[in-house]
Order: structure tokens, then sequence, then C-alpha cells
């Protein structure tokens, strides 16, 4: 089941390509990743996510212990949430952002929530490492439109580049990333690669008019060019 928005197309189709002086993934994107890898991440966990976290796995324990967990990390408003729960019923969906504002704008046009599923306030650099803490394996994971951090200095920001990268992969399953600069996602295979030993494609993306972000929506109703990688890091660990 695909949302219907309520604005018209020129709502949508006015977003301008990411911009950016990088030509190409990053020369220092190996050693980044490598280095996190070699060095666990130290930061302190901050109380309110380890808040979240319990909140969220005793969502997922009282719905079905034993029902697959998905994880939407950075899931705004939390339209794709509510169209995972709606594809997936079997399994339980997380749908995590660090915005109160974001999670609590446009439910109304949501319709009745899913059961399967719950929308969490965290930080994800804390929600990821404290759900990896507690042996929790995921059986998908998206990232849908990550903020790119497009300036070159930015590695360090972007997901794969930064520090929490280790937990990510810890968290398991298939992991699914989309992203309208090529450069991100092309950087992400590289990382999985490097990681894991194993081959990571990426594909440009048609979403036939089943959009599932308002992002998504935007960048392709704007002409932008979509991409998207699917790997499985269910055997790493």
């Amino acid at each position: 089941m695909a949302f219907e928005w309520s604005c018209g197309t020129d709502m949508f189709a006015n977003s301008r390509s990411v911009r950016s002086r990088q030509t190409g993934p990053h020369a220092d994107l190996a050693e980044v990743v490598r280095r996190h890898l070699r060095h666990p991440f130290q930061k302190p966990l901050l109380d309110y996510n380890r808040a979240a976290a319990e909140a969220a796995l005793a969502a997922w324990r009282a719905w079905n212990p034993a029902a697959p967990l998905m994880l939407d990390s950075g899931c705004g408003v939390g339209w794709s949430s509510v169209q995972l729960a709606r594809q997936w019923p079997h399994a339980f969906v997380l749908g995590v952002d660090q915005s109160a504002h974001r999670l609590g704008r446009d439910k109304a046009a949501l319709g009745e929530m899913p059961a399967n599923m719950a929308l969490i306030r965290a930080d994800l650099v804390d929600f990821w490492r404290l759900l990896a803490a507690a042996g929790v394996k995921l059986a998908r994971h998206y990232l849908l439109y990550p903020n790119p951090w497009p300036k070159i200095g930015h590695l360090r920001r972007r997901w794969h580049g930064h520090p929490v990268f280790p937990a990510l992969l810890a968290l398991g399953g298939v992991l699914e990333c989309r992203s309208n600069w090529d450069i991100y996602v092309q950087e992400l295979a590289w990382a999985l690669e490097l990681a894991t030993g194993r081959p990571a494609g990426v594909q440009r993306w048609e979403p036939q008019g089943r959009y599932l972000t308002p992002f998504e929506r935007k960048y392709r109703e704007s002409g932008q060019t979509l991409w998207r990688l699917e790997f499985d890091l269910g055997a790493t660990e």
C-alpha cells in the first residue's frame, strides 16, 4: 500500500540535486573505515537513549518477541515505517528518528497505525550501539535518504564514515539504503566490502509511483536519479 499525498506535484518537483565538490568516493574512506573497525567507539551513552532502546525492545516483545525485527533508521515523520509495517505484517518495525517534531507531524494522513510497529525518538549513534550490545539481530534495516553530508570534510558524518559504523554491521539483517546522491551509496558499498570481504552492488532505483518516503517522491518528481543498495549482513559477526 502506498500513501497518496494531498499536495500537488508542483509542491514536490522543486528539489535540487546534491551539490558537492566531491566527484567520487572519498580518498580517505578506506583508512577511516579500517580505523573504526579496529577501535571501538567509546562515546558515553545518554540516559534518554537507554530509555528509548528499552522502550523499543519492550514494544517488540509485547507484540511478539518471535517476530522478525525491522529498523527504519532516520524515519522522519514515520510514513516509511507505517508502509513497511503494512508490507511486512508478520514483522515488527521500529521507526527511529532524533526529532520529536518530525515524529509528531502528519499523523492524520497515515490513517490507523499498524499494531506491529512503534515510533521511537532516539539518537541513532546510541540506539544502534545499545541494540547491538543487547544482542539484537535485525531481519531488515532501512537507511532511506540519509543526510548525505556532501562537503568533502563531512566524510566522518556519513554513516559509513562514522565511528558507529561497526554497530550498524553488528545489527545484521538485510541492509537497504536509498539516496539521491550516487557517491553516498557507492561509498557505503565500498565500506561494506572492506568490512565483510563480500561485494556490494549499487543500482538505479525507480519507485514507479510507489514512494516509500516524501523525500523519495520529491527527489524523483524533481527529475533526480535515485540509487539503491541492498546487502545481506546476516553472516557478519
